[in-house]
């Protein structure tokens, strides 16, 4: 697999009838991986990756992110254990805490949501390389737990969070880390910076992506991807920029995310995502590989999400 890899994600809403299509669309126009996502209350990350692994011949599959606080890391290491004895060499797993808000929803908030994502990163890994693993901790207790059969090439697992502690705690357990969008040069060298890894570690980007001849046409597509980014969760993603407090005054002066998504300058749409004409997206995407990226996942945009994958097809 490179070090390179241009992704897309299946979009959360897609209607059901069409993710087989979109899937055979993605692998037939050369992607490198799709990406899976566990959205409350769309559809589970596990039974999309194993549908889109059945559907393919080739492309890689990443499930981002599995919230940890609402699976048991036995049953989590298993379930991915057995996708990767199906489907060898074809599986990431992203596990992270989970949007707080739904979590609190379903009753499943943690006290310590750091302490959870750890044992829960570490019990899992270790299970799904065939060790033998007694835990007693805080969440995961676990007694001599060993796969009867591990897979000859074990899921990576990556941890998907954004926290500073929190990418510590993926530098230290996990294959990897998803980072989720916007993802901009800067955000990748402070992650880095957090996640100081001590093994090979992939940084997967999710960006949001638009790409046409008419680089405003790009622009219009991707607005409303962005219209969230200047809302409080997404203040890490943003605090290395240089104009990270402009982007905070402009969501101070308007009344709601659609408003702001809106106003936000040409220049700074170019750069919170992978939008514009191919030669521009292009070189957004390359400056992404280069500050430490292993796979860019595009967000395809517009009323057609299978035919938006022909334009960003355009970046391979």
């Amino acid at each position: 697999m490179t070090d390179r890899a241009t992704s897309v994600l299946l979009p959360r809403d897609l209607p059901v009838g069409r993710v087989r299509e979109f899937a055979l669309r993605a692998e037939e126009l050369g992607f490198d991986e799709i990406w899976v996502v566990e959205d409350c209350f769309f559809r589970g990350g596990v039974a999309q990756a194993a549908a889109v692994l059945a559907w393919t011949e080739r492309i890689r599959v990443g499930i981002g992110i599995l919230p940890a606080a609402v699976r048991d890391a036995a049953f989590t290491a298993m379930e991915a254990a057995t996708l990767a004895e199906l489907f060898p060499g074809r599986l990431d797993v992203g596990i992270g805490h989970g949007m707080p808000a739904w979590m609190r929803q379903v009753g499943a908030w943690p006290a310590s949501p750091l302490t959870m994502l750890e044992e829960h990163l570490r019990a899992v890994r270790a299970i799904v390389h065939g060790e033998r693993v007694d835990a007693d901790g805080r969440y995961v207790h676990l007694d001599g737990v060993q796969l009867e059969s591990p897979p000859a090439q074990p899921p990576r697992i990556l941890a998907g969070v954004r926290g500073p502690r929190s990418l510590a705690v993926a530098g230290r357990y996990a294959d990897g880390t998803v980072l989720a969008e916007p993802v901009t040069p800067e955000y990748v060298a402070a992650a880095l910076a957090h996640i100081a890894p001590t093994r090979e570690h992939r940084i997967v980007a999710y960006c949001v992506a638009a790409v046409d001849d008419d680089a405003d046409a790009a622009r219009r597509l991707a607005r409303p991807a962005l219209a969230w980014v200047g809302e409080p969760d997404w203040a890490p993603h943003l605090a290395p920029l240089p104009y990270a407090d402009e982007i905070a005054a402009l969501r101070a002066s308007v009344g709601s995310p659609e408003e702001f998504g809106a106003a936000l300058p040409d220049a700074w749409v170019d750069d919170l995502g992978i939008v514009g004409t191919p030669a521009a997206a292009r070189a957004r995407l390359d400056a992404l590989f280069d500050a430490g990226v292993s796979s860019a996942v595009l967000f395809p945009l517009g009323p057609d999400p299978v035919a938006a994958l022909d334009s960003l097809a355009r970046l391979r």
